[in-house]
């Protein structure tokens, strides 16, 4: 499991934009920016259904995001497993979570069985831009 170091921590929660690559069971990759919320370590994002990024986690969860910024250059990329909630008291528990982060999920609301959501879970990660954080890709 990862630990993110302070300055990691940090960074991760004052972003709301990722890009998450997920990849088809032939290995196709697609890049998606979302948003996202921490659910401690992990990551929470909703999508929809009938998008590809959704078809790809149920044919392969192994999926990769980065948080960055350009100036000055700072990023944290994580590389993980995702699992697809779309009801029960787990998922009403990440819907929680991206509520209160997002402003535009308390507008615009769900029910169970809706909006899928995705619980990324990072085995991997490496930062740059954030002082003595990890390096390398």
């Amino acid at each position: 499991m990862v630990k993110f170091t302070a300055k990691e921590a940090a960074f991760l929660k004052s972003n709301e934009v990722c890009r998450l690559a997920t990849a088809s069971k032939d290995a196709k990759p697609q890049v998606t920016p979302v948003m996202y919320a921490m659910d401690g370590t992990a990551f929470v994002i909703a999508v929809d259904y009938g998008t590809k990024k959704l078809k790809n986690v149920r044919e392969n969860p192994s999926v990769a995001l980065v948080v960055d910024r350009l100036r000055p250059t700072r990023a944290v990329a994580v590389e993980g497993t995702c699992e697809v909630y779309e009801r029960g008291p787990e998922y009403l528990r990440l819907l929680e979570l991206l509520m209160k982060r997002f402003e535009f999920y308390r507008k615009n609301p769900w029910v169970e069985g809706e909006s899928p959501i995705f619980r990324l879970t990072p085995q991997k990660a490496v930062s740059w831009g954030l002082g003595l954080g990890r390096v390398g890709a």
